[in-house]
């Protein structure tokens, strides 16, 4: 999005960033009606996903994103990384499309930190490029404090949006001389001390799956499948957080074994499960169900215990 709204600018086109909280997503009836008012003229919508139907009928929209699509957008322009290889992130394609409209090498800071946040490493020239300009500690330095405020009970993903507009380098964003910096490493405080919290809570294992259930209002559950995926390297890992949002109950799925986990999770689905649910990557995806759907989906896998209150 930064990079995207940098590069409009300099071309003098005004740009306005929405950044979705807590359980929004650009499809739903709520925020079409809040874009509609808005009146935009189009639309620009990175790494959310690609969804069926239209996100705004009659406006012209642009999808710039590298998850396994689900449906057709109707009209949307749809820029993908899905399945090439190595699978460019979405922050490297806005950054293709921003060096398409103008000048945008100094945007490339902002294509690394997505690469780096998103996949850890890669194959990519730019990245290397990138890692010889600003160097690898302050981009890592940068991707953890910039991740950490999507990951808070708020969920305020503002601040780390300000720097990225505002600085123009990794290490101008973590040196501290903005006033954002500090509410960025707070976040990482809060996230820290969550996970330290759900560290001891270990998994339950049926067959193929292994189930960890805890209740944080941070949005820790990716982290905690990504850390059990490496310990349980032949199972199917799912972090269940009961507590991250009133209502529903949220997971993130993670496994280092050959399973397509979209597939695993189309077989399973509950019938209820709307668009929250079974979107990603082919070994990383999760949703998010209502506690009626969440009971037949824990049964249906083999935690019939693991029921929550409807």
């Amino acid at each position: 999005m930064a990079t995207l709204h940098k590069v409009l600018g300099r071309d003098g086109r005004n740009s306005v960033v929405r950044i979705l909280g807590k359980g929004e997503n650009p499809w739903s009836p709520d925020l079409r009606g809040e874009l509609e008012e808005q009146r935009a003229g189009c639309l620009i919508v990175t790494d959310l996903g690609v969804r069926e139907g239209e996100i705004l009928p009659g406006v012209p929209t642009v999808l710039i994103d590298h998850h396994v699509p689900t449906g057709t957008p109707g009209e949307a322009v749809v820029i993908s990384g899905n399945g090439w290889s190595p699978e460019p992130t979405s922050s490297l394609l806005a950054y293709w499309c921003a060096k398409a409209v103008g000048p945008a090498d100094d945007l490339l800071w902002l294509a690394a930190l997505g690469l780096i946040g998103d996949l850890a490493d890669g194959d990519f020239p730019e990245l290397a490029e990138a890692q010889a300009r600003y160097g690898k500690t302050a981009l890592r330095d940068a991707v953890s404090l910039v991740n950490a405020p999507r990951r808070t009970a708020s969920a305020d993903a503002g601040p780390a949006l300000a720097l990225l507009l505002t600085c123009t380098s990794p290490k101008e964003l973590v040196k501290g001389d903005h006033r954002e910096t500090a509410l960025l490493r707070a976040a990482k405080a809060e996230v820290a001390a969550a996970l330290d919290s759900v560290k001891r809570v270990g998994p339950k294992v049926r067959d193929r799956v292994a189930l960890i259930r805890f209740s944080s209002p941070c949005q820790i559950h990716p982290l905690v499948a990504q850390s059990w995926r490496g310990r349980l390297k032949d199972k199917i890992v799912l972090a269940v957080n009961t507590g991250y949002r009133p209502g529903w109950v949220h997971f993130a799925a993670r496994t280092a074994t050959a399973t397509n986990l979209l597939s695993f999770l189309a077989d399973n689905r509950p019938p209820g499960a709307g668009a929250e649910y079974g979107s990603g990557h082919i070994q990383a995806t999760g949703g998010a169900l209502r506690p009626a759907d969440w009971n037949d989906f824990a049964a249906s896998i083999g935690f019939p215990e693991e029921q929550v209150p409807e």
